[in-house]
């Protein structure tokens, strides 16, 4: 089975910390690292935006108080710093990594411009989307979603701690089971939580198919990409 050409990895900051409470866990970001090289040996190309709640979450600091806009601004910041950490790691298992940013920070990495991250995907490397869509008020499913359409990802993946999406929280409801398949109405009709609406609808606007999956479930990336059955792929 031929491997998807170009995808869209979105990557919690949550999974860089592993089982740590905060920042990064090395072997977690290796492991990632791991998987990512599989894809790459496949001849996939890949784009990957990073959220940034390992370090600082937008919504969470308005709750205490702050002005949205600000702590958003803050969180995305965060992001920038993950999408760093992401690339020295890429870079260290000899994978060539880029990183380019909505928000501009001098000399740390490339300002987005979609057609200098479309040569970089057809020359081999990975780019890193940092700094969300660059306004507050939009979260990183969302900057997934608008990255994945603007270059032409084949497949937007959604990493999370489980494999796929279901009908209850299985952690809390051992009779939860896990659909294979969805529709975005579907999706967006039953709230199912695991990408804001805002998200939904684009990839539904821009025919951008999306898979949930499990990233700690060795292997699973790679199963994707070949179109094996892993996760729960929500289209049209």
């Amino acid at each position: 089975m031929a491997a998807i050409p170009r995808i869209l990895l979105k990557l919690s900051g949550e999974a860089l910390m592993g089982p740590d409470a905060f920042g990064y866990h090395a072997e977690t970001l290796n492991g990632i690292v791991g998987q990512i090289q599989e894809v790459l040996e496949l001849g996939t190309e890949i784009g990957i935006v990073v959220g940034g709640g390992n370090l600082f979450r937008g919504a969470t600091g308005a709750l205490s108080g702050m002005d949205r806009a600000t702590a958003d601004s803050m969180g995305m910041l965060a992001t920038v710093m993950n999408a760093l950490a992401l690339r020295e790691a890429l870079n260290r298992a000899g994978v060539d990594a880029r990183v380019q940013t909505a928000v501009t920070i001098a000399h740390v990495g490339d300002a987005f411009e979609r057609e200098s991250a479309i040569r970089h995907l057809e020359k081999g490397r990975v780019v890193i989307f940092g700094g969300g869509t660059g306004n507050p008020f939009f979260t990183t499913d969302t900057a997934s979603a608008l990255r994945a359409a603007e270059i032409g990802a084949d497949l937007m993946l959604k990493a999370t701690k489980v494999d796929g999406v279901y009908t209850a929280d299985p952690k809390k409801d051992p009779t939860a089971t896990r659909y294979a398949t969805l529709t975005f109405d579907e999706a967006i009709a039953r709230n199912l939580g695991v990408l804001d609406t805002a998200a939904f609808a684009l990839c539904r606007e821009q025919s951008v198919p999306l898979v949930v999956f499990n990233i700690f479930k060795p292997g699973a990336l790679k199963r994707v990409v070949l179109g094996e059955d892993e996760g729960t792929r929500v289209t049209l």
